[in-house]
């Protein structure tokens, strides 16, 4: 399958979030923009540096019209434990085998062996317009992701 690019409408999906619910993305189009960061695993240095900016950066999404959600393959319990650890109030997605990484077309990293770190901003209609990929700019995520729901006349 040919990685999502730019322009591409994202697929639909349903993941269980950390309380064990069942979120369909499609609930959220034509409502909401959505950006949907792919995460290594929780509670790892880079992640947890990402995730509490995502974090501290919530409201500034909710102002500008976004809903926030972290996926990686780790179980809803990891998930659980992870979000009441650093008091993440946004969904974290549970990607268990990787399926949604896979229909993304998310790379891997270091010789395949770490799953990629990578941003989505998808517009209202499910359509994406950012794309950022740093395994190593954490923080970097955040800050491309606001810029371009803050800056674009082109989401709707």
């Amino acid at each position: 399958m040919n990685a999502i690019k730019e322009g591409d409408a994202i697929p639909d999906f349903k993941l269980k979030n950390q309380l064990g619910k069942l979120v369909n993305i499609s609930d959220y189009i034509g409502k909401k923009n959505l950006v949907l960061f792919f995460y290594p695993k929780d509670d790892t240095p880079g992640c947890t540096r990402e995730a509490c900016s995502f974090r501290d950066h919530y409201e500034a999404f909710l102002e500008a019209g976004a809903e926030v959600f972290g996926i990686s393959g780790q179980s809803v319990e990891s998930h659980k434990n992870f979000a009441q650890k650093h008091n993440l109030k946004y969904n974290l997605l549970s990607d268990e085998g990787n399926k949604i990484r896979k229909l993304f077309g998310v790379p891997t990293n270091l010789f395949g062996l770490l799953p990629g770190r990578v941003t989505y901003v998808v517009d209202k209609t499910g359509k994406v317009k950012y794309i950022f990929n740093s395994q190593i700019q954490v923080e970097k995520h955040v800050e491309a992701a606001l810029k371009v729901l803050k800056e674009s006349t082109t989401l709707p």
